[in-house]
């Protein structure tokens, strides 16, 4: 019986950048369905955590990013520009929002189709690899979502036909995401249990097999 996990995940998160390409071998590999659930960043649904948090929290969440990339192998830099438009006096999110809006509805569109997972995959790539700045420019993201099996016009023209549908999507899934049992990105949630950070993904995989994950027939 194929196996099912629910993905929380944020456009903002470098963690969820670093851990996709796995998930995606992940699903390549086993009988595993995963459903993309995109949300909002921690910025944008909690601007009040960033005033709270030990001011060493992030130095070291940009020391502990950039060794993940090289032990990975995945080109890293933070992105230019954010995708959270960010007051640098609190860190938390700025009223007006240019980007996170639309990437978060589109991850939630394509989550729609079978290729959600590789959308994610793809795009975030184009953010966070370093190698492209103002990559909400030009024709970057249509590539990613060629590269992803999706059409991004096509994508962006859903989007624009029902935006309360998409908001509604990413409200559900944050909701869901809380009843999980973390706030976090990425959370990996099955069967009622949270597994939380790119660095759990070999205690999912140990879960799942627990619970009968099987390899994925060979074509």
């Amino acid at each position: 019986m194929t196996l099912s996990i629910d993905l929380f995940w944020s456009f903002r998160s470098p963690y969820s950048y670093l851990a996709t390409p796995r998930l995606v071998e992940m699903r390549r590999d086993y009988d595993l369905n995963i459903n993309v659930r995109p949300v909002y960043p921690l910025a944008v649904r909690s601007g009040e955590f960033f005033g709270q948090v030990n001011p060493m929290w992030i130095p070291y969440l940009m020391r502990d990013t950039y060794r993940i990339s090289q032990m990975l192998g995945l080109p890293y830099r933070w992105p230019r520009p954010d995708p959270v438009v960010v007051d640098p006096s609190t860190r938390a999110a700025t009223p007006n929002q240019p980007y996170i809006h639309r990437l978060t509805r589109l991850g939630c569109a394509a989550a729609e189709t079978p290729h959600g997972l590789n959308f994610l995959n793809e795009v975030s790539r184009v953010i966070w690899c370093g190698q492209i700045d103002n990559w909400n420019e030009g024709d970057h993201l249509a590539k990613a979502s060629e590269r992803a099996g999706l059409d991004l016009a096509a994508l962006d023209a859903k989007i624009d036909a029902d935006p309360e549908k998409y908001e509604a999507i990413i409200m559900a899934n944050q909701k869901a995401h809380a009843d999980s049992g973390h706030w976090g990105v990425p959370t990996m949630a099955f069967q009622g249990e949270p597994f939380f950070g790119q660095d759990r993904l070999d205690v999912l995989l140990w879960r799942l097999k627990q619970n009968g994950l099987q390899p994925r027939a060979k074509a």
